[in-house]
């Protein structure tokens, strides 16, 4: 045994708050991590990211967003969406323009190809239900569970 190495001690006292497995925080990044993987593999034969994929997602629901109502949609900041949304416009999927009214607005909007993405990606989200083991409702169910926790997260901010 090395004489310059020290053992790790256990604590004295075991403290269950603050185990790995106790933490919400741990279950929530780390589902989140094998989400993303499910989704790498499906979202390859569209030639999307993840992150690509969720900016799709919000131009799908409503076209000609500012980058910033994306940004806001998103809960990201428009510095960081701002290269992903250049790529989407390089492999054709959108148009970025300048607003006529104020030139510090962006406005995004969806090319042809870009609509027509959107019937390629109509069977993800089956995808991923069958992936997560779940029924469509315990989902759903989970799903507005998070929604409630990101909002009371969001008001403590």
């Amino acid at each position: 045994m090395n004489a310059d190495r020290e053992t790790p001690r256990p604590t004295s006292e075991p403290c269950d708050d603050l185990l790995l497995d106790s933490q919400v925080c741990f279950a929530l990044y780390s589902t989140s991590l094998l989400m993303t993987k499910v989704y790498k593999s499906l979202l390859q034969t569209l030639g999307l990211t993840y992150p690509q994929y969720l900016a799709m997602i919000v131009l799908w629901e409503q076209d000609g967003l500012t980058v910033g109502e994306i940004s806001t949609r998103l809960l990201t900041d428009p510095g960081s969406l701002t290269p992903l949304l250049k790529r989407l416009e390089a492999e054709g999927l959108l148009s970025r323009t300048r607003s006529r009214e104020d030139e510090r607005v962006v406005i995004v909007e969806l090319t042809e190809q870009g609509r027509a993405l959107r019937e390629r990606a109509k069977d993800i989200p089956s995808c991923i239900l069958k992936a997560s083991g779940q029924s469509l409702e315990r989902l759903q169910r989970l799903q507005a569970e998070l929604v409630d926790l990101r909002s009371n997260l969001q008001e403590n901010l």
